[in-house]
């Protein structure tokens, strides 16, 4: 009875302690409260009936909320070994040569190099049992916890081949839009920023709370296999598809080729379509495809002699940094700058990088008169890395915080205890924050208006057509007519004036949500601004609520709550409202109007420019009719839109079969499904 007994109460507490995780990490339960409490209570019983059976950490002696990562080391079970890098075709030549000398190879296997973090995933009879990182190859950090958050890893595999045992290599890295969220998001409440996504990845993993980990959106990839029992594979890509056949998220991207040319061609194709990519690489991992010659190849102490990494030249350059200068932003943060010689890096020739905060400043180094790193990855804002310090001549200074504003002089001074950032109080009346707050309303992310950019912002507050955003909407061709930006004699201005005109009134239309982020609210983004208008159901209602009834809101919480009520505490605050009100822009969430469903259950992923939809519309008509955007072509895509200038997405639906169509095509299955 006692064999029997322990067995249940082994099943007992794993089934329990996975309940837990999943209520209190994941905020995902997928048992009622009634169901977890008969658990609970035949383990209880079991245990009373066994005292000697009872462990120190049973579920039935602790709080169900105590998740804790320990960082405790274990040791894989098969080592876990590093690459070696070649950086030229001259030196994956001679890869190659090598290679064949030992064995005659007829497929070669090429993937992705994901910048990511390595992770070693070990799987018991089909369940998740711990996660290691790499370490010193031999030995690693525990983070099960962490990484059991991570929304495309299964805790158990799925079918009924995988082995009893097998440890699952893989990377875990940060999506670029994910990242960049997370950054603006850390830097407009004025903590420390990650570098790049890899120390984001690094840096959510290895947190002690795993709720935090699951607040973070990583994403992991795999691409090999350490100690296994109870299965065998006849090639790298046989393993690959087994991988995928339990539920595991494998790459898309890996192509099997049979020459050194078709290589070459692959690592080239990434190269130029590198930022096409949801998340980072710095190059392709190149690996002899059948296993029977991997194990003829063998192992040298730190890497596989049957696999290399073809590293991309670092999107990174040197130049002289001629002036630290400031900017302020639409909230009144003052962030320095970089005034540099021009440099080009990744395709473009650049003057200005980011520094972010004095403090970046000063922990990194940077000296004016410097000659600096700096890194530009994509359409992603350069950023000053370091100095070369031996490149110094003693003629830098020190870069020295200005403490009045450029734009309007006032004293600049932190807004609230804790903060980092130092901002220009004078909100209102601020020249620099006017403008980027009007420029802001006609972005993407807020109200979308086509004509309204930065010297449109500019144009309007110099020639004195409008004194702040609350004239925005009472436009008029006639006020128009009074700014030489608007009436040039080519006539292309005049045309702006009339696009302006219809696009501020398409404008009004847009769903509160988009009202609320053009506000410029400080914290209030896309996110919390979607769950604001969901919950309240109107502008009147949020500017009304409590700040305990707005933190309570899902996505809200106590920061977010304390900007919103102290915001709508202006006066001035509220006149705009009410002259946008007056004007007729969306005010009220408009619940229940939903548009015709003819994309239920559609996946699309979207490639190149279209003609009448923005990055963020598309993506919103798609949502707003029932269908699935998607980052990435899979089989599971149903349809690839195409635009002008596609990236390597097409070439993946055209390899995969996935239908392909055009904007127009697109329309037409909007409209009739």
């Amino acid at each position: 009875m006692s064999t029997k007994a322990r067995n249940r109460i082994d099943q007992l507490t794993r089934e329990i302690r996975d309940h837990q995780f999943k209520y209190y990490v994941l905020d995902q339960p997928t048992i009622t409260d009634s169901q977890f409490d008969l658990l609970l209570r035949e383990l209880s019983d079991l245990e009373s009936k066994h005292p000697e059976l009872r462990a120190d950490d049973s579920p039935t002696l602790n709080v169900g909320g105590g998740f804790e990562t320990s960082f405790q080391q274990h040791d894989h079970l098969e080592k876990m070994m590093s690459l070696d890098n070649v950086f030229d075709d001259d030196e994956l030549s001679t890869w190659f040569d090598r290679t064949e000398k030992e064995t005659p190879v007829n497929e070669w296997l090429c993937e992705l190099k994901v910048d990511g973090l390595a992770i070693n995933l070990l799987y018991e009879n089909g369940v998740l049992t711990r996660a290691l990182t790499r370490g010193n190859g031999v030995t690693g950090e525990d983070v099960t916890l962490n990484v059991k958050t991570i929304k495309n890893l299964p805790h158990v595999l799925v079918g009924k081949n995988f082995p009893s045992l097998i440890e699952v290599r893989g990377e875990v890295f940060f999506p670029l839009e994910a990242f960049a969220q997370l950054n603006e998001s850390l830097e407009e409440l004025g903590k420390p920023l990650f570098a790049n996504p890899r120390n984001g990845a690094a840096g959510s993993l290895r947190q002690k709370d795993p709720r935090v980990t699951a607040q973070r959106p990583l994403s992991v990839v795999v691409h090999g296999i350490g100690a296994c029992e109870g299965a065998t594979f006849n090639s790298q890509s046989a393993a690959y598809e087994a991988l995928k056949g339990w539920g595991l998220p494998t790459s898309e991207r890996y192509r099997v080729v049979s020459s050194r040319k078709e290589v070459t061609e692959f690592i080239a194709n990434y190269e130029k379509h590198r930022h096409d990519i949801e998340h980072e690489i710095d190059g392709v991992v190149i690996k002899v495809n059948q296993i029977e010659q991997q194990v003829v190849l063998g192992f040298t102490s730190r890497a596989p002699k049957w696999a290399i990494a073809f590293k991309y030249p670092p999107e990174e350059v040197t130049t002289r940094l001629l002036d630290i200068k400031v900017s302020v932003g639409r909230t009144g943060r003052v962030t320095p700058f970089a005034f540099m010689e021009p440099v080009k890096v990744a395709g473009s020739t650049v003057t200005n990088a980011t520094l972010h905060n004095a403090q970046e400043v000063i922990r990194k180094g940077i000296l004016i008169g410097d000659v600096v790193v700096i890194r530009k990855a994509g359409d992603v804002i350069p950023e000053v890395l370091g100095p070369v310090i031996e490149k110094r001549t003693g003629s830098e200074k020190p870069f020295v915080m200005p403490t009045k504003c450029p734009d309007c002089g006032s004293e600049l001074r932190a807004i609230s205890e804790g903060d980092i950032d130092i901002r220009c109080p004078n909100t209102q009346y601020c020249p620099a924050q006017l403008r980027e707050r009007i420029y802001y309303i006609g972005s993407r992310a807020a109200l979308d208006i086509d004509v309204l950019g930065f010297e449109s912002a500019q144009a309007l507050l110099s020639d004195k057509i409008i004194e702040d955003e609350s004239d925005l909407f009472d436009l008029t061709a006639e006020k128009l007519s009074n700014s030489d930006f608007f009436q040039k004699k080519d006539g292309k201005a005049a045309a702006n004036a009339e696009k302006l005109l219809a696009a501020l009134e398409q404008a009004k239309t847009r769903p509160l949500w988009r009202t609320l982020v053009a506000l410029s609210i400080r914290h209030v983004g896309p996110t919390a601004a979607q769950s604001l208008a969901t919950a309240f159901g109107s502008i009147d209602a949020i500017a009304s609520a409590s700040t305990d009834d707005l933190a309570q809101v899902d996505g809200v919480g106590s920061t977010i709550a304390d900007s919103l009520v102290e915001w709508f505490g202006q006066e001035w605050h509220r006149q705009i409202i009410e002259k946008w009100k007056k004007a007729g822009v969306t005010m009220v969430h408009q619940q229940g109007q939903l548009a015709p469903q003819t994309l239920a259950g559609l996946t699309f992923v979207v490639t190149g420019g279209l003609i009448d939809f923005t990055r963020d519309s598309i993506a919103e008509v798609i949502a707003a009719h029932g269908g699935k955007s998607s980052s990435s072509v899979s089989k599971k895509t149903d349809y690839v839109l195409v635009g002008a200038d596609p990236g390597s997405k097409l070439a993946k639906a055209q390899e995969l079969g996935v239908p392909i169509i055009d904007e127009s095509q697109f329309k037409k299955l909007l409209a009739k499904g």
